[in-house]
């Protein structure tokens, strides 16, 4: 863990719950980690086609990702992958110096953002950057992201569980609205340069996952390969090793991993109120089919 993110950790454990957030384009950022001339800075960063993409909607799988694609980038071209380069490479939380780092960087470059599709910069689409996006059902999105806010200095401590399961139903949380983000995706479902794989296909056949994302960014793997960076790369592997990986960070970011863990926490009328939600939103989309909503939140 950098000087630099543990000292932004110390100063957001000094701020104000109401300054932790602000308003940019009408969606919430965190203040510390995602400041305006950041996101200013990132409408500027010029794609390349080479550029290895990956996005999520925040407590989707985007940290464990993270480690999958640099261990698939290190045996694709026989580097050694380093997490601080940055950690982790969300392009929001690029300042401009960054921002002309990674304009200079050499390629592939490895990218992320937990932003709305919309909200990438152009020159992704234009380039046909490709990109690996991922998505989680969104029952045990709430539940880890109201567990993330509770253990992040970064974001405001969630006031209960009932209070911030409202402000994800209203999008009323940092990078807005779950079902904003998959419509957005919706629309990119037949993209060639878009693949969108869900945590609990990973969850349930990394070596099957890790084999299609090698495959989808043009990377050779041998099947000892692939084996390798699966067993390497479960969730509860990543998480045993999070404290060398990501020092005080490591438990914040990989909590329990589980499928279905929404059942301990969901009342009855939270449930129903999601399952109308999610009818409401996505019921007949490709998307909203891939996500077995009927399987994993029912």
């Amino acid at each position: 863990m950098s000087s630099s993110f543990s000292a932004k950790m110390e100063l957001a454990k000094d701020m104000k719950v109401e300054d932790k957030l602000y308003r940019y384009n009408e969606v919430q950022y965190p203040v510390i980690m995602s400041p305006v001339e950041n996101l200013k800075a990132m409408e500027r960063l010029e794609a390349r086609a080479d550029d290895v993409m990956l996005v999520a909607y925040p407590k989707c799988g985007f940290n464990w990702m993270v480690a999958v694609l640099r261990k698939i980038l290190a045996a694709a071209t026989g580097e050694k992958a380093e997490w601080d380069s940055p950690s982790p490479p969300l392009m929001e939380f690029f300042g401009p110096e960054m921002q002309q780092v990674i304009h200079k960087a050499p390629s592939p470059r490895f990218l992320g953002t937990h932003m709305h599709p919309d909200n990438i910069p152009a020159s992704f689409t234009t380039k046909k950057t490709k990109m690996l996006v991922i998505f989680r059902n969104p029952k045990d999105t709430v539940v880890s992201f109201y567990h993330f806010s509770n253990k992040n200095s970064f974001l405001p401590t969630a006031e209960s569980w009932d209070r911030f399961f409202s402000e994800f139903m209203s999008g009323k949380v940092p990078w807005g609205s779950y079902f904003d983000h998959v419509l957005g995706w919706e629309r990119r479902m037949d993209d060639p340069n878009v693949i969108i794989v869900t945590f609990e296909e990973l969850k349930q056949d990394l070596s099957e996952g890790v084999r299609r994302v090698s495959e989808f960014f043009g990377f050779s793997l041998s099947d000892p390969q692939i084996q390798a960076i699966s067993e390497e790369s479960t969730f509860n592997a990543m998480k045993e090793s999070s404290n060398d990986s990501h020092g005080q960070m490591g438990n914040v970011l990989f909590r329990k991993g589980e499928v279905g863990d929404w059942k301990n926490h969901f009342s009855p009328a939270q449930s129903q109120e999601m399952d109308t939600a999610f009818e409401k939103h996505l019921a007949g989309t490709k998307l909203g089919a891939k996500l077995k909503y009927d399987l994993y939140c029912k």
